[in-house]
């Protein structure tokens, strides 16, 4: 599989963030009382996503270790800034509607995770594809959640789902049907690969082992053994 293709593969179904790795709960479950509040939230996303990787991968050879969280949130900050004030200039309903969740997009896990385990450990091109690939497959959860609350609430009354109730419970329905997605590959001998990086707790490879305070007991022991041979 040719790598960019396989980086949106990733985000969008092995490492999916909303249904997978269970990333930015917080704006999906309060955003995605109806679809187009989803799809703005998702795109918004997407856009700093794919900017900020690729800021990331091309500034990762000059920018310190001791400061790249920081400087990291700089670029997010600045680039969720351009995207809040096109938003209240061109579809300034949306940005009503999802009010103070479009600046926090600056400190989403999504966007530091993957500037941290893969923006700053590859080339630019590679970094854009995984901001996007992540970005489609967090646009994809918020619109499936917001679309399945919007008929279930909205259209059919059903109000628990207009509701932050309503949220766990369409979420919890859509992540057990991906489950069993992944079984039913497994059943058929094609599995979907297992999540790996940073973010699953897998150092192999990672370029800040030695610094990094969050490594895995055993991954601890074979560096530990590898240095003292």
């Amino acid at each position: 599989m040719n790598r960019n293709v396989e980086r949106l593969y990733n985000g969008i179904i092995k490492e999916n963030p909303t249904f997978v790795l269970m990333l930015g709960m917080c704006p999906t479950l309060a955003v995605t009382s109806s679809a187009i509040n989803g799809l703005g939230m998702g795109l918004s996303t997407t856009v700093v996503l794919v900017m900020s990787n690729l800021l990331i991968s091309a500034f990762r050879k000059v920018i310190p270790n001791g400061v790249r969280m920081p400087a990291y949130i700089v670029i997010v900050a600045s680039l969720v800034t351009v995207v809040q004030f096109i938003m209240q200039a061109y579809t300034p309903s949306l940005s009503e509607s999802l009010g103070v969740y479009i600046p926090l997009i600056v400190v989403n896990c999504i966007i530091l995770g993957r500037a941290e385990s893969y923006a700053s450990k590859n080339p630019v091109i590679p970094s854009a594809f995984d901001g996007l690939g992540m970005g489609l497959g967090f646009t994809i959860g918020l619109v499936c959640i917001g679309f399945i609350r919007q008929i279930l609430g909205a259209t059919l009354g059903i109000t628990i789902f207009i509701m932050a109730p309503g949220a766990f419970l369409v979420l919890a329905f859509l992540v057990a049907g991906m489950n069993c997605v992944r079984e039913a590959m497994e059943k058929k001998g094609k599995p979907l690969a297992a999540p790996s990086g940073c973010l699953t707790g897998d150092c192999k490879g990672c370029d800040h082992l030695s610094m990094c305070t969050g490594k895995l007991p055993e991954e601890t022991a074979d560096t530990g053994k590898e240095e003292g041979r």
